[in-house]
């Protein structure tokens, strides 16, 4: 269904605050960073980098499971989850490669947050390059071998005390927060066009309006 059609009938049915939210939000929305979770277990920690991705207008967020599978807690999450657009991998033998190689397809370079001997501190990362494609691994076991072996790139948060790493998310919250603010305060286009704008304001307002399908089905019959 067409997205003017959607917005035209559907943005009358939400309150004008909501409706300048949605805009509002849609200004600082980008797919320029997206992040990528590759088997994260733990529910909560799970949710907390749902709820950081929509908090810093991260939209797409790439979801793995290779051994795991990706559960939300919606008392962590706090409604985040539906502002986002998540694709998940859990049907090939590889999901990570698969990940990766559609990431790359859609020009995105492949960032792992992880200690290593080509790693650069999170504030040194180069943001002009191109697109970001962020991955995360759970805590204890971090990222597989695979990402860390078609990485392009290693970023690490700089550490000054005993531990030697956050909690995953925690990661994602700093991460995000740096890469954001300088991004924000840089020259790179790294906002969402008007059509990609208007697609994900048509979803949005589908989202909030009860039964929105049925009504949109009956005004698209009376209008024919």
């Amino acid at each position: 269904m067409d997205n003017k059609f959607i917005i035209d009938n559907l943005s009358p049915m939400v309150s004008e605050n909501r409706l300048e939210t949605f805009i509002n939000v849609l200004n600082n929305r980008t797919y320029y960073i997206t992040v990528v979770l590759e088997d994260l277990f733990q529910s909560h920690n799970a949710s907390a980098v749902l709820r950081s991705c929509d908090c810093f207008g991260i939209q797409n967020v790439h979801v793995i499971e290779n051994t795991y599978q990706f559960k939300e807690n919606p008392d962590v999450s706090l409604g985040s989850s539906q502002w986002l657009t998540k694709f998940k991998y859990n049907s090939s033998e590889n999901n990570s490669i698969k990940a990766i190689e559609n990431l790359r397809k859609q020009g995105y370079r492949i960032v792992a947050t992880t200690p290593h001997t080509n790693d650069v501190n999170l504030n040194d990362l180069d943001l002009e390059k191109g697109k970001i494609a962020l991955f995360f691994g759970a805590e204890l076991p971090g990222l597989s071998q695979t990402v860390l072996e078609q990485a392009d790139e290693f970023v690490k948060i700089p550490m000054y005390g005993f531990t030697e790493s956050f909690n995953i998310s925690v990661s994602a919250a700093i991460c995000l927060y740096d890469i954001v603010n300088r991004l924000k305060n840089s020259n790179i286009k790294w906002q969402l066009s008007e059509l990609e704008k208007e697609e994900l304001l048509a979803k949005w307002l589908k989202v909030s309006v009860r039964e929105s399908e049925k009504i949109l089905k009956l005004l698209k019959v009376r209008n024919s």
